[in-house]
């Protein structure tokens, strides 16, 4: 303590933001490795970004702080894969979740669609934890160490995620007429993004080893939405629209919807008009 000052220096000029990040910090991508991570980031960060403008708009005061923390979860996934697919391109975080345009995202379609009403960001919900605990599981086990370290401590909290949307699925399949025929309009518009999810291309074909192949985690993801349907005591026949088919996707190409533009210009306005700022 010197003279007045109570508290001595406080400084974060120092602070290593990077430590905070899960992974090996050290560790280079290899150009394979760092298109992977970056698939999985941007499903992270635009999933986050969704979420985040639920909070002082949902239900009840805990929804906004129960989606508020998974959003800050998945931001937290983002940054760490995010950091991770930079080091093959000597890009920040920063630079790829703000300096790059729509065509250059990779998320799957599953996580760009809109909010709609509470009962679709259940089901959308659900359909992602679900996905993203067979995923980080099996990723866990990657060769790659820092893919290995990201995933192992990623799972712990897409377990809290899941478990959350199972339990409003169960509520509101089991609650008002009002609410399961809200539930039963959100699986219809929402399942057929699932299929995306699970296409193996000739990327996954260069990772083995590194990376599950997407189409092998489809039986464990199939096993649990079942379980989950059957006992909220919902059938395929309540929601599937035969003649719609799943959708086409193409998000891990570039190819989006409609509706991930709009998202990245809100997300984005600051850091473009204001290049350079910092705290």
């Amino acid at each position: 303590m010197h003279g007045d000052d109570q508290h001595g220096e406080v400084t974060v000029d120092e602070l290593d933001l990077a430590a905070e990040l899960s992974g090996v910090p050290s560790a280079k991508a290899s150009d394979d490795v760092a298109e992977y991570a970056l698939r999985l980031g941007d499903d992270a960060l635009i999933l986050s970004q969704r979420l985040g403008w639920w909070i002082s708009r949902a239900p009840e005061l805990e929804e906004d702080m129960a989606l508020g923390n998974i959003a800050l979860d998945l931001l937290g996934h983002a940054r760490s894969l995010l950091h991770y697919a930079g080091t093959a391109s000597d890009r920040s975080e920063d630079d790829l979740a703000y300096w790059r345009d729509e065509h250059e995202f990779r998320c799957a379609w599953l996580f760009e669609q809109p909010n709609g009403d509470f009962a679709h960001t259940i089901v959308r919900g659900l359909i992602a934890a679900t996905w993203m605990q067979e995923l980080y599981t099996a990723l866990s086990q990657s060769t790659d160490a820092s893919l290995a370290a990201i995933a192992a401590k990623s799972v712990k909290e897409v377990a809290y995620h899941r478990d959350h949307a199972v339990q409003w699925t169960l509520r509101l399949a089991g609650g008002t007429e009002e609410s399961r025929a809200r539930l039963l309009v959100a699986l219809t518009d929402t399942w057929v993004y699932i299929d995306e999810l699970f296409r193996d291309d000739e990327l996954h074909e260069r990772l083995e080893g590194a990376a599950p192949r997407p189409s092998s985690l489809r039986a464990g993801f199939d096993e649990v939405w079942d379980a989950v349907l059957a006992e909220a005591e919902i059938t395929p026949a309540d929601f599937v629209d035969k003649k719609v088919g799943s959708s086409s996707g193409g998000g891990r190409f570039g190819n989006h919807s409609t509706h991930l533009g709009p998202l990245l210009a809100e997300m984005q306005v600051l850091a473009r008009r204001h290049p350079g700022a910092s705290w």
